[in-house]
């Protein structure tokens, strides 16, 4: 798939004869009109799509809505190619939101540009703002005291992306990462789809090509409450992950270089733990982080047939399931929310009301040359598969 940052291509289904002519002239009219096909009535999670809708030189903005015949439903903004909401039926078939976010744009932009996003270049922390290239030293920004954090000041979650195809199961953003945003070499050309499948999963494909040796390590940051009630801390939740083994991290949250086996510590989720009880503890590694921040390596790296990790909450049955093809994930568990600000409701957000579940590669790892590379160049293609899978249980 070609990407042209000029003219993005969208696809818009086509019927025969007249009349699908017609229809084809027609929803291109309207996609046009409206903004990219976003939707101008209240969506099934009670968002107003006019909320999100923008224009500013760095391109338009608008609300886009995947739907299934399950009745779930997942809003995308291409602020960030973030997902905003996700709804899903709970175990008596009631639909409930699923993440944590915001009503409108604005917020998005001043509040907390990390809910839902596309993060990159380089997710995560990367030490001292730099790391050693073919022989040179490149400089990033530092936006986390003297450390690179999720990209940088200006990293992907604040950009404005483009729509390359729209269907009524999935969205196709592009974007290009021009050379020395926040210090990165190269220009980037990214595409993210998401697909929004019969069987209730959102599988997302990252895409990538530059044209100068560079490093990319992508995630998606969506914040998960699976009661449907981010007034309810998520630490009720049970988690599981599919890892022996993790990254200890520093005061600085800074991974030390060694991995250590997850078993008689508090990371050690290898069978479905209540997160509250596994945080119950003066380990350092729990007080480092304030919680849970770290990066797990998981035991089957690149396997997309069995869940890396597992997450289920008691109150409304839902469960979701993670599968991924890379070698690490991060887990979170929203440790800085101390009701500051306001999310979708006018709720408050405190008390650990959610957590995070990021395919990545290791943090640092531009530093790290024993680990997992994430060193892409020229005529090679990044690609990264997250996929996200809503069940219910008793």
């Amino acid at each position: 798939m070609q990407t042209n940052d000029s003219f993005p291509r969208i696809v818009l289904f086509r019927s025969s004869g007249l009349a699908g002519w017609c229809t084809r002239w027609g929803a291109l009219l309207v996609l046009l009109l409206c903004g990219g096909c976003a939707n101008r009535v209240t969506t099934r999670s009670g968002l107003d799509p006019k909320r999100f809708e923008s224009r500013s030189p760095a391109g338009s903005t608008a609300l886009y809505t995947l739907t299934n015949e399950n009745g779930m439903e997942v809003c995308l903004s291409n602020y960030g190619a973030r997902i905003v909401s996700i709804l899903v039926p709970d175990r008596s078939g009631k639909m409930i939101d699923v993440t944590l976010g915001f009503d409108n744009l604005k917020d998005y932009r001043d509040i907390n540009s990390n809910f839902g996003a596309t993060i990159g270049r380089v997710c995560n922390r990367i030490a001292q703002a730099r790391f050693p290239l073919d022989g040179q030293l490149v400089h990033l920004t530092a936006n986390d005291g003297p450390n690179c954090l999720h990209g940088g000041r200006e990293g992907w979650q604040r950009r404005i992306f483009r729509v390359l195809e729209l269907r009524d199961q999935s969205v196709v953003f592009t974007l290009r990462s021009h050379d020395g945003e926040e210090g990165f070499p190269g220009e980037v050309s990214l595409e993210v789809s998401y697909t929004l499948t019969a069987g209730n999963r959102i599988r997302i494909d990252y895409r990538a090509t530059t044209d100068r040796t560079t490093v990319i390590n992508p995630t998606n940051h969506t914040f998960f409450n699976l009661s449907g009630d981010p007034r309810h801390s998520a630490t009720d939740h049970l988690l599981s992950i599919r890892a022996e083994a993790f990254t200890p991290i520093d005061d600085n949250k800074l991974p030390t270089g060694e991995i250590r086996p997850v078993r008689g510590t508090p990371m050690d989720f290898s069978k479905p733990r209540i997160i509250a009880e596994q945080l119950d503890t003066t380990d350092i590694q729990i007080r480092r982080a304030g919680g849970f921040d770290h990066n797990w390596v998981l035991s089957d790296p690149g396997n997309l047939r069995i869940a890396a990790a597992t997450l289920y909450s008691p109150t409304s049955g839902v469960r979701l399931d993670v599968f991924t093809d890379q070698p690490g994930l991060q887990f979170f568990t929203g440790n800085a929310f101390r009701g500051e600000f306001r999310g979708r409701g006018g709720i408050a957000y405190r008390n650990r009301p959610s957590v995070c579940l990021e395919t990545q590669h290791f943090p640092d790892s531009p530093n790290r040359s024993n680990w997992p590379s994430v060193v892409l160049k020229p005529g090679q293609t990044y690609r990264h598969t997250c996929i996200y899978a809503f069940s219910t249980q008793p």
